[in-house]
């Protein structure tokens, strides 16, 4: 059965997208949202597979706007056409905006505090942990070094050399492409 059928035979009622991309929203912290949303999408509920999650993950890195905006609306129209996709973002964005609006309001009147740096710090630690998650979980379907050598390869330019983001992508993008393209041997339809 392919990813694409597996999808529309799944009937998911729109309160259960906008509440399930609400709870997302509201727990996940920076990077790890896509890891909550795979634990939630595909191992709890199993709307989509890990083939499909991976697609829409792609998808939502590549296109302009925030991957868990790009994700929610993706995986909502997938399971529910365009409405699905309002309830998901819907979900995704709004509680948070809310929540965030009464943090902003608490930082501004405690963010000196050294008890507040202490659970920011601890919110970030939990959102690397997270992405690290998603990120070796999503790995284990790699099956050629080529893409694990040049997720490194950004890893040490931009984590540990500190060179700057983007024309490091800029140079291994097309790169990338090149050795999928041309050096690695055509898959037969």
């Amino acid at each position: 059965m392919s990813s694409e059928s597996s999808a529309e035979k799944t009937f998911v009622p729109l309160l259960s997208l906008f509440v399930v991309f609400s709870r997302v929203g509201i727990t996940s912290f920076g990077g790890s949202t896509a890891a909550w949303l795979y634990r939630e999408i595909v191992q709890r509920r199993g709307w989509l597979d890990e083939e499909h999650f991976i697609t829409a993950l792609t998808l939502a890195q590549v296109l302009p706007g925030a991957n868990p905006v790009n994700l929610s609306i993706y995986v909502g129209s997938q399971l529910r056409g365009g409405i699905g996709g309002a309830a998901a973002v819907f979900g995704m964005v709004m509680p948070p905006f809310c929540i965030i609006l009464v943090l902003g309001y608490f930082y501004s009147q405690f963010g000196s505090s050294p008890i507040a740096h202490a659970v920011l710090g601890g919110l970030a630690a939990v959102g690397i942990g997270m992405t690290l998650f998603i990120g070796v979980k999503l790995a284990g379907h790699v099956r050629r070094p080529i893409p694990i050598l040049i997720a490194v390869s950004i890893f040490v330019a931009v984590g540990v050399l500190r060179w700057p983001m983007i024309p490091v992508v800029l140079v291994l993008t097309p790169l990338s492409i090149a050795v999928e393209r041309w050096l690695l041997p055509k898959k037969s339809a």
